[in-house]
């Protein structure tokens, strides 16, 4: 296989996955490149992501490395030989990388939780809203990009996935922009929370018990748990996570914020005051 210039984060998660695997083996790269017959620069190159793998290959790699995850193996076979071209697509090149790793994570998802504290998050914004976010970047976009990035983000709402939200009344109170912007906001939530998959939970400023204002997240199902992903804003762009560690970590957080949330019904009663109160 020719090389990659670029590896997505997808592509990155089944080279670190593999690599996971022969460590676990107790096996350098040298020794697992003399195993399957091939040099040391290949198996460093489909551990980096810059190089794909054939089903055939990955299977020769698993029983070399003695795993008997059979489930596990399939997810990554899975995981190698999708040839999926997303829409996201389209925008490579014009747009950082992360933006269209997060689309393609996002389409590929079990299910989606996610924690936020001071955004309204994209999946759930009004183009407005989006609007006022991306026009308050510095230094600021061009026109050209901050519309790219308009598409790209009312693109991704497009989506069938279950949904969890747990959202603060911070987010629900900041106004990117305007008084209509908050309050056309404010109804797009009330509309999303009627969807079947999707279910959004607030957490007010007067609840007692809640000390999580750092957990602000997007947990990502994978087919199986341990292929799972969290998605962290940092300040260099989007970070993903997928320690075994630290998502056990981050499933956790999620545990705990929505147990002190109000539930979905008490939620949207509380959306429909802050909208009539603006």
């Amino acid at each position: 296989m020719v090389p990659r210039r670029e590896p997505t984060a997808r592509q990155m998660r089944l080279a670190v996955e593999l690599r996971r695997l022969r460590e676990a083996a107790g096996l350098t790269a040298i020794e697992a490149a003399a195993l399957l017959g091939v040099n040391r620069v290949q198996i460093s190159q489909i551990e980096s992501g810059m190089k794909g793998v054939s089903e055939q290959r990955l299977r020769r790699l698993a029983s070399r490395y003695a795993c008997t995850d059979k489930e596990f193996i399939d997810a990554l076979v899975v995981m190698a030989t999708d040839r999926t071209r997303g829409w996201w697509e389209e925008c490579r090149g014009l747009l950082p990388t992360s933006f269209l790793d997060l689309a393609e994570l996002e389409h590929h998802a079990t299910y989606l939780h996610e924690v936020a504290i001071l955004y309204v998050p994209g999946l759930v914004q009004t183009e407005d809203y989006a609007r006022g976010v991306f026009s308050s970047r510095v230094p600021e976009l061009a026109q050209d990009e901050l519309e790219l990035r308009l598409r790209h983000r009312m693109r991704r709402q497009r989506i069938t996935t279950p949904y969890e939200l747990v959202i603060h009344e911070c987010a629900l109170r900041i106004r990117v922009s305007d008084r209509t912007a908050a309050k056309a906001q404010l109804a797009k939530l009330l509309e999303v929370s009627e969807a079947d998959h999707i279910t959004v939970r607030v957490i007010p400023f007067d609840l007692d018990g809640f000390g999580s204002a750092a957990s602000a997240m997007t947990y990502v199902g994978g087919p199986l748990s341990k292929l799972d992903t969290v998605v962290r804003d940092v300040p260099q762009g989007l970070a993903f996570v997928d320690s075994e560690a630290q998502l056990e970590v981050f499933r956790t957080r999620f545990r705990k914020v929505e147990a002190v949330s109000l539930d979905p019904d008490q939620s949207r009663d509380f959306i429909h005051r802050l909208a009539r109160d603006l």
